[in-house]
């Protein structure tokens, strides 16, 4: 190979990244749905998922003014069982599938709207992975910040939690 071809080869490479990184910047892969929360809004669950074609990673989640919640977890669970809003991971909330934050790998193909629509169309299954980010704070929760990785970039996510 010359290396007039050499040098065009790699102009479309370099070309094709910035592209591809650009989209993913631009089209975020972690999606929410409902969010449902206690009266005092100090318990807040969030339906979220991977619009993206790569496995997303939680890193940190923060509340409010960047404030460290009392206590974070994701409920995984399935379309048909649903998510539980509760203001502590003991008792009948135990059985949502509550894991740390670290320890859950949020699959692709997961949106809450397509899990949703598998629901209505009747073709959910219990093998179908749905996520809810479960946040319990010892004051009204009125922002959540989600941290995570995908494909090896950092992204950050902000959901106004509604009064």
């Amino acid at each position: 190979m010359t290396k007039r071809n050499m040098m065009i080869v790699l102009m479309i490479i370099f070309v094709c990244s910035i592209g591809l990184f650009s989209f993913i910047k631009f089209h975020t892969p972690l999606v929410s749905g409902t969010i449902g929360s206690s009266a005092d809004k100090q318990s807040v669950v969030i339906s979220i998922g991977n619009n993206g074609f790569s496995n997303i990673k939680i890193e940190d989640v923060r509340i409010n003014m960047n404030e460290e919640p009392l206590d974070k977890k994701v409920q995984v669970s399935h379309p048909l069982k649903g998510f539980i809003v509760a203001d502590s991971f003991d008792g009948e909330a135990e059985e949502y599938g509550l894991t740390d934050i670290q320890d859950v790998i949020i699959k692709p193909n997961t949106s809450p709207s397509s899990q949703i629509e598998k629901v209505n169309n009747g073709t959910a299954t219990e093998k179908d992975n749905s996520y809810g980010l479960s946040i319990i704070n010892h004051k009204e929760i009125s922002e959540v910040i989600i941290h995570y990785n995908y494909l090896g970039m950092a992204f950050e996510k902000s959901i106004t939690i509604h009064h």
